[in-house]
This record gives C-alpha cells, structure tokens and sequence, in this order.
C-alpha cells in the first residue's frame, strides 16, 4: 500500500504547484481580485498563493472562502496531485507516530470537503482504517457521535460507523480537514468524542494551517483541559489578514454583484467581452445549447463555442463492475481490507472508463459528487495511468460562492442544479465550479447509487447542465453502501428458557442455567493442527469449531488433584472476596452472569459463597461471549426481559491480556445502540486478576486454579461455545456441546465442592481483605497488556492474540492450540507442574525468564503451517 503513490505523482506534488497547474491563469494568483477590494491577504508560508486562491461567498459568518487548489473540490486539478498531498500528509502522520502507534490509528475526515482528503491519509498513514463524518442519515443507524461545523454554511455532522468499536480503541485519533482556520470544528469534534470514547492522543491534520495565534492557543488550552496530547501537521501554515470591516464590506459587493448579475434569458451577444472590472459575471448565466439560459455563470472567453456540438452531447452510463459488498467510501468506515479490494479492481474498472471516451478527447474530467470524493478521485488517478488524455478532478458541492469571470479570481463559473440525493436538509440547489468553459472533451460524473435519481436525469439536473458544456457526459454509478441492520428487526416474542443439567451439564439444575443452545448431535471438532493452520490463515474464526476434547492421561490427573489440594484454600479466599466485594459494591442481590465456559464454575463458587455466608439464593446463568464477534444479544434480550440489568453481574475466571474484558465492553456498547436497553455494566468480577484489566476480583495473584487444567471435564461437561452461520441463526442462542459420555472422568462438581469445603476456614480472613480492598484503589494498570505487547515484539510474533498470559492462559494454549514456547518466571513452583508435563508431552520448550509479570506466558506458534509440528504432532521452533 505504501507504493500506491508512484514517484511521478510525487514529483507533481512537489513541481506541480509551482509550475502553474494549481494557480491561477497566466501566473496570476487566484485571490488577487478578493485582495485587491477588500484587502484580505495571505500571510504565511510562500507556498499559500499557490496551495490557496479567494473567493466570496453569502454568509453571515464569513464573506471570504479559501479555495483550496489542490483539494479537488471547486478548482479541477490533476489526481495524482490531489491524492499525492493528502498521501504524504499520511506519511508525515505515520512518522509523527511512529511504527507502534500508527497500526493503532483511526483516521476520521470531515464531511464535504474533506472526505477524499482524509481518505487519502488514511492510505498513506498505512493499516489504518477510516471514517468520515456525514450529512446523510442512515435508517436504523443509531450515530456513534456528532458534533458542529461553526463557520460552515450546513453544520450538523454524523458520525455513522457500521462497526461502534471503530471510534472506542484507545489508539491515536487522526482528524483531517481541509483547512485549520479558528480550530473550532477540531474542538467540538474532540469534545464530543472524548466525553465517548477517551484516548491519550489526537493528531489533526490539513492542507493549510490557517489559524491566529490566539487559536492556536486555545488548542493547546484544550488538549491540557482533558489531559490529552494534540498535534498538528500541515502542508503550510499562516494566517488570513482581515482589515477592520471586511466582513460587511465582502457581503454589500457580494450583494452588488449579485444584483448586476446578466438576468435569465438569451445570453447576450456580448456578454463574454465584458471586463469583469467593468460588469460582474452573472451568478445565473446562459447556457450554450439546448438547455437555455438557466444554470450556469458566464464562463470565461475561451473562443468560439462549437454551439453544434454541444447540441447533440449525450450521457452514456458506464458499468464500472464495482466489487460486490465493497463501500464506496468511508461514510460507514473503511478497513484496509477493503482498500486491498479496491486497489485490486481499479485498474479494471479505469480501463473500462477509457475504453468508454472519445478517441479524441484531450482534456477530461471526472467529476465526484458532494461527499463521494474519495472513489471518483482514485478512479481519476487510474485513468490518468491508462490514458494519454489531460485528465482532472473535482466534485460537486452544496455551497454557495460567488462566480466571477476573471483570472484573479479562483471561482470563475458556476453550473447550478438541484439536489438529487434526496437530502436530509431538504430539496436545494447544488454546484459545480470551473466546470463550464474549461474546455472538457468529456466529463464522467461519478456518482452513488443513492444520487442517481429522476433528479439526476431531469431537463434541469447535474447531467443536462453538464451536456451544454462539453461534447461527451460518461455517467459511472457506484453503489451506494449500507450496512446490515445491527440485528433482525422481527424477532421471536418469546426466547428459549435457559437449559439446566441434567439434561445439559452435570451440574445441578439450580447452580446454573445455560442460555445456550445444545448443539451435541452435530460434529465440531477437528484436529488441532487443522483448526491452527485455518484460524491463522484467516479461512475460519476459532468459534466455528471445537478442538478434539483433551483426555488427561493418569499422571496428568493426579496432578490436578494435588494442585486442587494445594490451591483449594486461596481459591476459597478469592471467591470469598470477589462475592463480598459485588455484594458491597454493585447489588445487594446480583444476577450472576457467568462468561462460558471458564467464567462457569467461579459463578457457581460466588454463588455458593452467597448462599453460605449471607443465605442469598442468587440467580446465575451461563452465556456466550467470542472474541470478535461480541456477547450473545439474544441472551441478554432474555435477561433484560427477566431480570434488572443494572443487577447483572458478569463473571468470568481469570484475565490475561484483557482481550475479553475490551469486547465485553464494546459488544454491550452495540447492544444499547442496536436494542435500546441500558443498564448492564461491563464490569467483569473475576476470581484472578493477574493482567491487572478489572476492578473487582479476588486476587491479582498469577497461580493455578485448577479448573483452568482441563477442558470439559471440570466445566459440567459443557464444550467452549460454538458460533458459526449454518448452525446459529440471527434468532439463536450461541451453541455449545454436551459431552455425555465424558460422565467417567468428570471431575466439576468435585472441584467445586473441594473449594466449598474451605469456606469456612476463610470466611473472616476473606471479609478482612474485601473490606480492605473496597478502600483502596483497585484501578486497572493494564500491566498485563503491556507485557503481552513487549513480549510478541521481543518474540518477534506480531500479534497479541498469539500471546497467552498467565497460568490459565498457558494451559489452554497446550490442551486446544499449537503451541510454540512456554515462558516461565524464574523460580516458578508448583503451579507449573501441569504445565511442564503438558510441554514434555508436545515437545514444547520451556524458557525461564527472569522478571515475568505472570507466573508463566504461553506462546502460540507464530508462522504456523501443516509443517510447523512433525509427525508425531510435536511442536518445532521456528
């Protein structure tokens, strides 16, 4: 991706410029006009005259308007010139950020204008995705956030991501604009986000940094109001000169000019000879051609119109064979899968465009509409590759300015039409500047398939207006992406009860419902060298499927029961505080909503513990959470119809990293936005907390619980969760397996009943340390995290998702994955028994580390093929 930009692109961004292609005509600098009547200037960078022109436009806030030359939006230009300067503003981004901090980045751009911009930053910044902010409502699409454009002619702004945890990760926020003028909208857009979704760091990005100094202060006022780091990185910099009056002064010759204007009818003979110096050009010229006067401001001389021609213009709708499912842009967001998609079909798709123009066409435009920039200009940059044409760009807009036909100013005609995208705001007019009298052979109008509507097509429209100013109007639709529903509208009136052991589970049918459902008549399972090879290759999630159910060999089980002996007592201790704490903390009567399968059998103990000290039969179910997917929503539909979810209580066994603990928290965000139904909190209770992820635990300590040794035999017989399409449908419980015939080697219910009988003997002494913690500061460090980060870079792996913290952790990477090392903390005892005969078994080695936060971290094989274990299923380093 970071060669999308070819050196030729490069070296017209860097001479283009300068050469005269982004300015004004006959070296005269497009803001000159403006300049000269009201005395607005440019201070700054000397790079602003050719970056910037002037016009003036009707608005109570601001007469003058910057026109950028090099945005793509009023003022056509070369593609790979306006893709080049937002591509390197993403490379300065990355290299701002560093490699590290880039890969976590979000990039979110400004509705309209900015829309490609950002886009193009996004690309240049590398594996970033991208949203941009939107006019455009969405049926169904609750916004992720909103926020106002102060200065702007049309201020509301959406923020529409089909996925909400887009904007939630705490990684850099890159917003990019056009032009950094008061800061306003950054300030409002950051106001609104961090009250949301709080990060450490904002980077802004535009073409110009226009601001006072008194702005530029505020900016930083603001960053240290909510603790946060801004930076800003800009093509140029300076400031705008306004004199004493300017505003009022720009809006009585905006009036005058208005007023002057050549009224609707013929064009007069002579008006194209007429100085603007003596008579301004007309905000509603006349047309040549058949479409009469309506519709466009007067163009500037440029010879003879070949009236004739222009006549018998038609528009030619070109199939562009779009990707099926691909966005058309980032209003929804956009992946860098979905840019690797795009990058893959252009060259097809410009080809057609090609094939599709006058085989004498020397000069072309294509033509973006409103926010539907980034698309149009990609397609420009491709066709530019595969044509010998002079090929530009620009889009349509939705605002106003004034048109005047003179070289120093930088909008010299104006197309006007109606709305044709049935916009929130209503029926109005719309624009395209520079277009008339430009001397296109051909203009392709890129629109969505939203905008392509009677309106388009109507005697009056953007298409018609189009054909009375050059020979050939290509029409080329993309279609317009909406995505799915977050969940099925209609769904059943009544969910399934939950199920209950001894039909599921070997547990008593009051310790645990499970709102799942039994998937045990279907095979699942696949060997683990098999399920490895698909999940890292990315052909299949790790919930499609179930591993081959590990079967303790005779020494392995007398070593669950010798650590069951030994650790029985502190996991009595641990369940004794995690239960006081929620007690105390959260709900005098919690509904305990236990994480399966692992988070189960703590459920239980918490439950257990309720009931022994306090003589509270508390409620407790099972449900299914899938790293990726998020929490069952059809269970938490039962539970909202059943219980007070500001009662329910989230359980799970143990945190690693804390990659559970984030998706519990982004998976209950999409539920309120997607139900409606508030109140569950994403707080986990969990009986170990050794990746320091939660607040409410019953140790921090890293040591073995014995229910992490085995699979299904310690969990009630229950497999892990299964979710896959074919299986669980939009109106499903997650599913999981019953294993019936596992009933000889079960050990659960003893488990739990070893760790019940010590309750008595830790009673006060885990009352003490709850109560003890209540007091102190229990605020997650995510220390944890940050171990897993250094050691998959220290490791060379990558991916933190290869890294598996912590007893628990390492255990199930030897029962269920293929494993590659075993890190140890010098001087780990007993706790890793299991875990070493686990490891000689395998052939896996075990490296002791000095200075390990967990007691011992387990590594996934990082470059896993068939090839990565012999024959014997044994693991072999890389």
């Amino acid at each position: 991706m970071e060669n999308a930009v070819n050196e030729g692109a490069h070296r017209q961004v860097r001479d283009g410029v300068r050469a005269g292609t982004a300015g004004g005509a006959d070296g005269v600098w497009s803001g000159s006009w403006v300049a000269e009547r009201l005395g607005v200037g440019l201070v700054g960078d000397d790079r602003l005259t050719d970056l910037l022109g002037l016009a003036l436009r009707r608005n109570p806030k601001r007469a003058h308007l910057l026109v950028s030359n090099v945005l793509g939006k009023h003022v056509p230009q070369s593609p790979s010139v306006v893709y080049g300067y937002g591509f390197e503003l993403g490379r300065r981004v990355r290299e701002l950020l560093g490699a590290d901090e880039a890969r976590r980045a979000v990039v979110l751009g400004y509705a309209e204008t900015a829309t490609g911009l950002g886009h193009s930053v996004a690309d240049g910044l590398g594996l970033a995705p991208y949203l941009h902010s939107t006019r455009r409502p969405v049926a169904g699409l609750a916004p992720a956030g909103g926020f106002e454009e102060s200065h702007s002619h049309a201020t509301s702004h959406l923020l529409l991501p089909e996925d909400p945890a887009l904007l939630s990760g705490d990684g850099p926020l890159v917003l990019v604009d056009d032009e950094f003028s008061t800061g306003n909208t950054v300030l409002n857009t950051v106001r609104d986000l961090h009250e949301r979704y709080p990060r450490r760091r904002y980077v802004v990005v535009a073409l110009v940094d226009m601001r006072s100094p008194a702005d530029a202060g505020r900016l930083a006022e603001f960053a240290g109001e909510i603790g946060a780091r801004v930076d800003l990185v800009a093509a140029a910099s300076g400031t705008v000169r306004l004199p004493e009056g300017v505003l009022e002064k720009g809006q009585e010759l905006v009036a005058r000019y208005e007023a002057e204007s050549v009224p609707t009818g013929d064009r007069p003979s002579a008006a194209a000879s007429w100085p603007v110096a003596q008579f301004p050009a007309p905000l509603e010229g006349v047309a040549a051609g058949p479409l009469g006067a309506r519709g466009t401001a007067r163009t500037a001389p440029t010879g003879p119109h070949p009236d004739d021609n222009r006549a018998h213009s038609h528009v030619t709708r070109i199939d562009l064979r779009w990707p099926a499912g691909l966005p058309d842009g980032g209003r929804h967001g956009f992946t860098p899968e979905h840019r690797a998609r795009l990058e893959a079909a252009l060259p097809s798709m410009a080809a057609r465009l090609a094939a599709a123009l006058p085989a004498d066409a020397r000069r072309v435009l294509v033509l973006g509409c409103e926010e539907l920039m980034y698309a149009p200009l990609r397609l420009g940059r491709e066709l530019e590759q595969v044509t010998d044409a002079e090929v530009r760009y620009s889009t349509t807009t939705r605002s106003p300015v004034l048109a005047v036909d003179d070289p120093g100013y930088a909008i010299r005609t104006r197309l006007v039409f109606p709305a044709h995208d049935d916009p929130a705001d209503g029926p109005g007019e719309r624009y395209a500047y520079n277009v008339a009298g430009a001397g296109f052979d051909a203009v392709v109008a890129v629109v969505d398939s939203a905008a392509d509507t009677p309106a388009l097509h109507a005697p009056d429209g953007l298409l018609a207006r189009l054909a009375a100013h050059t020979p050939q109007v290509l029409l080329a639709v993309v279609p317009s992406y909406a995505p799915e529903p977050p969940y099925a509208p209609e769904r059943p009136s009544m969910l399934p009860e939950p199920l209950r052991g001894p039909a599921f589970s070997s547990y008593a049918p009051e310790e645990v419902g499970w709102l799942l459902q039994d998937l045990s008549d279907v095979t699942l399972e696949a060997p683990t060298e098999e399920r490895e090879e698909a999940i890292q290759s990315g052909g299949a999630h790790y919930a499609e499927s179930l591993p081959v159910e590990y079967q303790p060999s005779e020494q392995y089980q007398e070593l669950f029961h010798a650590a069951l002996e030994d650790s029985a007592v502190r996991i009595a201790a641990a369940a004794g505080v995690v239960t006081e704490t929620v007690l105390a903390e959260r709900s005098p009567r919690p509904v305990l909503v236990s994480l399966a399968r692992a988070g189960t059998p703590v459920g239980i103990l918490m439950r257990r513990w309720a009931q022994y000290r306090h003589g509270l039969d508390l409620p407790h179910y099972a449900v299914s959470i899938v790293r990726g997917r998020g929490i069952d929503a059809n269970a938490l539909r039962w539970l909202a119809a059943h219980h007070d979810p500001r009662d329910v209580v989230f359980v799970d066994g143990w945190t690693g990293k804390g990659a559970i603990t984030r998706e519990l928290a982004q998976a209950l965000q999409e539920f309120e936005k997607s139900d409606g139904i508030t109140g569950f909190s994403p707080e986990i209770a969990v009986l170990a907390d050794p990746g320091s992820c939660v607040r409410t635990y019953g140790t921090r300590e890293d040591f073995l619980i014995p229910s992490a040794c085995l699979n299904s035999t310690v969990s009630g017989l229950i497999s892990r969760t299964v979710l896959r399409a074919d299986l669980v449908g939009p109106h499903d419980y997650h599913g999981a397996k019953f294993y019936r015939e596992l009933a000889g080697a079960d050990v659960s219910v003893s488990f739990l009943d070893a760790v019940s009988a010590r309750f008595p003997e830790v009673a006060d002494a885990a009352c003490a340390q709850a109560k003890e913690l209540l007091a102190a500061d229990r605020s997650p460090t995510w220390e944890g995290w940050a171990a897993v980060e250094r050691i998959s870079e220290e490791y060379g792996i990558h991916d933190v998702n290869l890294v598996k913290p912590g007893v628990g952790e390492t255990t199930r990477v030897m029962l269920r994955r293929v494993p590659w090392k075993v890190l140890a903390r010098a001087g780990a005892g007993s706790d890793l028994d299991h875990v070493r005969l686990l490891a000689e078994q395998r052939g896996v080695p075990v490296e002791e580390v000095a200075d390990l936060p967990y007691t011992c971290v387990g590594l996934i094989h990082p470059k896993y093929t068939r090839g990565a274990t012999g024959a014997d299923g044994k693991a072999v380093t890389v």
